[in-house]
């Protein structure tokens, strides 16, 4: 491209060359980064109906009151922040990023949207939407954990490279990615805002023992306890765990064993499960203060309310 065309051209804007595809074209094969620079720092207008949705977006999960309520906003002022959208050829265009505006933005009756445009392929699609939808900062950890392990399965990215395209610490992507490990109901939790964060690192570190896991849980959810008193309880049974001398005749088979586990982490407390081969036992609870037995108390009795 000449000097005379490349100003001529970039001059009328992206809207020009959006709306001459040989031109556009001739422009990326001999100007890619002026194309790109223009692309970037600029917007156009484009009709809703160009656009489509795209099939791999990360988010899949919209709250219909909160569209309505985000379309109502758009009816008045407009859409604030463009979106973003690659385009396909030409009058075709898919949705990067900006899945809520653009379905708000059909709610509130719009005809054409501004909007950021991007020429990739469909692996660079694929990352970019990625990328976009974990810097939004309503995203639960589960949907930011769906999004990091897709770019590394998807896009190919060793976590040093995911480190750097998200701008996160290698360690905090393990911590979401190792949330992927927890059962769907707890990862449900997650999502639904019932379990937070720090609740959820707490649990993923209990995977191996899945009874544990499920009976902390539930506590968390019937007591609304904090992620300290969670940490607590955990650190008290582990604490249990490596002091126990079990003598190895009277040693529990692993499923009486399990029990035993839901019992010391529900009580937070040192239980002793003993069976006789005939079936017969006892629970035995012990505690080393009355506070402790007043907390044991308030623990059964809560349960009875439940």
């Amino acid at each position: 491209m000449n000097k005379k065309t490349n100003k001529q051209d970039f001059g009328k804007g992206i809207r020009a060359l959006l709306a001459n595809p040989t031109q556009l074209e001739q422009a990326v094969q001999e100007n890619p980064v002026e194309v790109m620079r223009e692309f970037a720092t600029n917007f156009a207008m484009i009709p809703l109906d160009q656009i489509e949705a795209y099939s791999g977006q990360p988010r899949q999960e919209f709250n219909e009151t909160a569209l309505e309520e985000l379309a109502a906003s758009i009816r008045v002022h407009g859409i604030i922040q463009p979106l973003t959208v690659r385009r396909l050829h030409d009058k075709a265009y898919q949705l990067i990023s900006g899945e809520r505006r653009f379905r708000a933005s059909k709610l509130a009756g719009l005809t054409e949207v501004p909007a950021y445009v991007r020429l990739a392929d469909d692996q660079q699609m694929l990352e970019m939407a990625l990328i976009e939808n974990i810097q939004r900062e309503d995203l639960n950890p589960i949907e930011i954990a769906i999004s990091y392990a897709r770019l590394i399965e998807e896009c190919k990215l060793t976590h040093e490279n995911l480190s750097d395209r998200v701008g996160k610490q290698r360690s905090t992507i393990t911590n979401y990615l190792r949330l992927m490990r927890l059962p769907d109901d707890i990862k449900k939790a997650i999502k639904d805002k019932k379990v937070s964060m720090g609740h959820a690192r707490a649990l993923v570190g209990l995977n191996e023992n899945p009874a544990l896991q499920h009976t902390l849980f539930h506590k968390i959810m019937l007591e609304e306890l904090s992620v300290r008193a969670v940490e607590d309880l955990i650190s008290r049974y582990n604490e249990e765990r490596s002091t126990a001398k079990p003598k190895s005749n009277n040693r529990l088979p692993d499923n009486l064993r399990g029990i035993q586990d839901q019992f010391r982490a529900f009580f937070g407390a040192k239980v002793d499960l003993k069976r006789s081969e005939k079936g017969k036992g006892q629970i035995v609870i012990k505690f080393e203060s009355d506070a402790e037995l007043n907390r044991l108390i308030d623990l059964v009795e809560h349960r009875g309310e439940a």
